[in-house]
């Protein structure tokens, strides 16, 4: 199934509005620690504005964007509903090869950011529903699509050419209920970044052919596990590798 990302992207925009309309801005996001519902707000109003610019102006420069300053939370509300507003625009006006800058190496097309603002929506979303208490569903289809690209996006195969990953023989694998496996391989990350100078060596992972215990759920569960937005709905049979995914995760998306 095709999945049209700029109708992911309204719908859950429009959820997302309909959160901070009736919520308190002083609230606590619990999946977000330390932000409020006006924090979360900005971000997302940041995010889209970003992201409205490169893509309609297809710039490749991220330095050309910019940047907003906060309002107060009295107009948080119409600035997020004009800047949710720019970005579907411009992410509709090029054809999805059409190039604009990316911070990942394989992501300098409309159609690489139409699929990661729809999920960074639909993640935030879950989050404003969270603080508000008032929780809606997770389309099936677009959660599955939502654990290939965090899992591809933000971990994928591959490290850069400055840098070292040497897998411990250790990992775990994904399964998709009725859908996809991914394999998970641990180990660690070694270099030193070229253009910044710092030494890196920390834990992470690669995908890889399937290895060690398996972690299951239905891909709304999955997805929302990965991105950190709780663990309902996902089992395993070995909680230790549960917990080393998501540290690696955490590290990955944050």
């Amino acid at each position: 199934m095709v999945i049209d990302y700029l109708d992911v992207l309204r719908r859950e925009t429009e959820r997302f509005g309909a959160c901070i309309r009736r919520g308190a801005f002083s609230s606590l996001v619990p999946t977000c620690p330390g932000w409020t519902l006006s924090d979360l707000a900005w971000h997302l109003i940041e995010v889209e504005h970003t992201w409205g610019s490169i893509a309609g102006d297809l710039l490749e420069d991220r330095s050309a964007v910019d940047e907003l300053e906060r309002p107060g939370d009295g107009g948080l509300l119409e600035l997020f509903g004009d800047r949710s507003r720019h970005l579907r625009d411009a992410l509709g006006r090029h054809p999805v090869d059409a190039r604009c800058w990316s911070w990942h190496d394989d992501g300098w097309t409309i159609g690489w950011v139409r699929r990661r603002q729809a999920h960074e929506a639909l993640i935030h979303r879950v989050d404003a529903e969270i603080t508000v208490g008032d929780r809606s569903t997770v389309d099936e289809t677009v959660a599955a699509d939502g654990v290939d690209e965090v899992l591809t996006v933000f971990v994928g195969d591959t490290v850069p050419t400055w840098a070292t990953f040497t897998p411990d023989g250790t990992g775990a694998t994904v399964v998709v209920d009725g859908g996809s496996r991914y394999g998970l391989h641990f180990g660690r990350f070694t270099g030193t970044g070229p253009d910044s100078g710092t030494d890196h060596d920390f834990e992470t992972m690669t995908l890889g052919s399937p290895i060690g215990a398996e972690i299951r759920g239905s891909a709304s569960a999955l997805d929302l596990w990965l991105w950190g937005r709780g663990r309902d709905g996902v089992q395993t049979a070995d909680p230790a590798v549960l917990a080393r995914v998501r540290a690696v995760m955490a590290d990955a998306t944050e």
